[in-house]
């Protein structure tokens, strides 16, 4: 196998977007670095050159799909910030399924899940203050929604992306239902 000379920079694209396919099918301990040099089109060698090791290029993939959900989504959520969530999902479902699906399950990259998901209940906790007066169930709501907004658009992918349209409406529905229970008396 020759591969075409090209940039670094254009090589470790390749490979990232390869290696996100690949560790999207079968997650990161069942996927091997022949599958994503194969995938990616390169030998090892330059795998190598651009990633010393499987665990550094499954961090790089993450970051990458990281760095494209905040340039979508942005690092403060508003009124759209629903609609960008599923914007950024169907731009790159393997993205997604990796950051919230994968990465979650492997206790050795479930810091980058983590951090997305305290920076969420912070952003919740900051809109639901003046909704929900209870501490607890507040506390309760603003962990909940961010785990519920990526299951639902998850679902929403794993669905085949129906009525992408109304995507982020019915996502919407699904934290308004959240916030419902938290204010019941």
């Amino acid at each position: 196998m020759v591969a075409r000379r090209l940039p670094r920079a254009e090589r470790r694209e390749q490979i990232l977007a390869a290696a996100t396919g690949a560790f999207a099918r079968g997650g990161y301990a069942a996927t091997g670095l022949d599958e994503v040099a194969a995938a990616a089109g390169v030998t090892h060698v330059i795998l190598y050159r651009h990633f010393t090791s499987k665990n550094e290029l499954y961090r790089a993939v993450l970051d990458r799909a990281r760095d494209h959900l905040a340039g979508t989504v942005g690092s403060e959520y508003d009124g759209g910030s629903v609609t960008q969530l599923v914007h950024a999902a169907a731009a790159d479902p393997d993205g997604f399924r990796l950051l919230f699906r994968h990465a979650a399950r492997e206790p050795e990259f479930r810091d980058v899940v983590d951090r997305m998901r305290d920076a969420g209940t912070a952003i919740a906790h900051h809109y639901l203050d003046a909704a929900i007066p209870e501490p607890a169930w507040r506390d309760w709501a603003a962990r909940l929604i961010p785990t519920v907004a990526q299951e639902a658009v998850i679902a929403w992918l794993d669905a085949g992306q129906p009525d992408p349209e109304h995507a982020a409406e019915r996502v919407v529905a699904a934290i308004d239902g959240v916030v419902r229970a938290a204010q019941k008396d």
